[in-house]
């Protein structure tokens, strides 16, 4: 790898890694028994999550995961005369959306103009522009189809000048209601409807603790700390397991794991699910052909010879099944004092850490 003109070896950090499940995931995109990498600093993560997994088993559907949207996002910058000139320049964004689209797909053969949102404040505009990407995860390719369109308003719109390609209205790796909202990446809902037997026989806890649990701690709790968009106990631990195993951008928990756990109790069976706007994974691009992630990757069926973005969805799917095993895991913890501390010192203690 060159750096600064300089040929360096590039080192890869070796992070502990472990498959959990298998995991018995229904919906849109996958219907199958799936075993999911989880790569981590964090041991008890991975027997959390496997019993996560194996309710999902126990479970007539196991986790149902739904795929609602996707779509990669880069928002631009102009600065304008005033607010009438970039108002000006946001309509005829809107009459020139064939040859945006024209544009963009000349960029990349899998890019695809979805949608344009904008926000005017003072004399500056700012536009977001939202794309399809394929396999990847698209933060290049988003960027490269967004600086081409970018160039065309300073070109054909008068009153309009370039100030960056980059806004933060998009938003990358920073945590914003705006995702949450319109979303950025893979949405994916699961659900899961646990029975009442299986809730006492390996959860040792009941539907109405965690429903009520996750009411006070993650809703009420979390508004008072002025969480934005989100209300769970943990999404970012299973993200960041899943990102690293799969050679992913890891950064990118910060708006992944912005999402919402609900749960209900039906008549002593829990109905759990969890919302993730915003995963953001891809099994094409930087960073997946290092052996290690692609050798995931493959183990995971995501490298199959599939119509473009199929790949990319099953992970996406098969990420939000981790969260979800991970999530019920620890809440159901949670409601039984001293447990999460009893199995945090079984599985990440060594005996050279002597007594406390």
């Amino acid at each position: 790898m060159s750096v600064n003109g300089a040929e360096r070896e590039m080192d890869v950090a070796s992070v502990p890694l472990r498959w959990v499940g298998p995991v018995k995931i229904t919906g849109n995109v996958v219907d199958e028994l799936v075993e999911i990498p989880l790569a981590t600093y964090e041991s008890p993560l991975w027997p959390s999550v496997a019993r996560g997994a194996k309710v999902t088993r126990r479970c007539d559907r196991g986790v149902v995961a739904t795929l609602v949207d996707e779509r990669m996002t880069r928002s631009v910058l102009l600065e304008a005369d005033d607010a009438g000139t970039a108002l000006a320049a946001v309509r005829r964004l809107g009459d020139s959306m064939g040859e945006l689209r024209r544009m963009v797909s000349a960029c990349s053969r899998y890019a695809e103009l979805l949608e344009i949102h904008h926000q005017i404040a003072g004399n500056l505009l700012f536009v977001r522009f939202e794309f399809s990407t394929g396999d990847a995860s698209g933060h290049n390719m988003a960027t490269l189809a967004a600086d081409a369109l970018l160039a065309y308003m300073v070109r054909e719109f008068p009153g309009v000048r370039y100030e960056s390609v980059s806004g933060n209205f998009c938003t990358d790796k920073k945590a914003s209601a705006v995702n949450g909202i319109l979303g950025r990446g893979k949405n994916v809902v699961t659900e899961l409807l646990v029975p009442r037997a299986v809730m006492e026989h390996d959860l040792h806890t009941t539907a109405r603790r965690v429903a009520a649990l996750n009411v006070r701690k993650n809703l009420i709790g979390t508004s008072l700390a002025g969480g934005i968009r989100t209300a769970n106990a943990h999404y970012a631990n299973m993200l960041l397991a899943v990102y690293l195993a799969t050679g992913q951008d890891a950064a990118n928990i910060v708006e992944g794991s912005q999402g919402i756990t609900h749960a209900e109790d039906r008549d002593g069976d829990l109905y759990f699910s969890c919302t993730l706007p915003n995963i953001i994974v891809g099994t094409v691009g930087n960073g997946k052909g290092l052996d290690f992630a692609a050798a995931n990757l493959a183990r995971l069926g995501c490298r199959e010879d599939r119509r473009a973005g199929e790949n990319a969805r099953r992970l996406a799917v098969v990420t939000a099944a981790a969260v979800l095993c991970g999530e019920l895991s620890l809440m159901a913890a949670q409601t039984n004092s001293g447990e999460l501390m009893r199995t945090h010192l079984t599985f990440e203690r060594s005996p050279s850490d002597g007594e406390n």
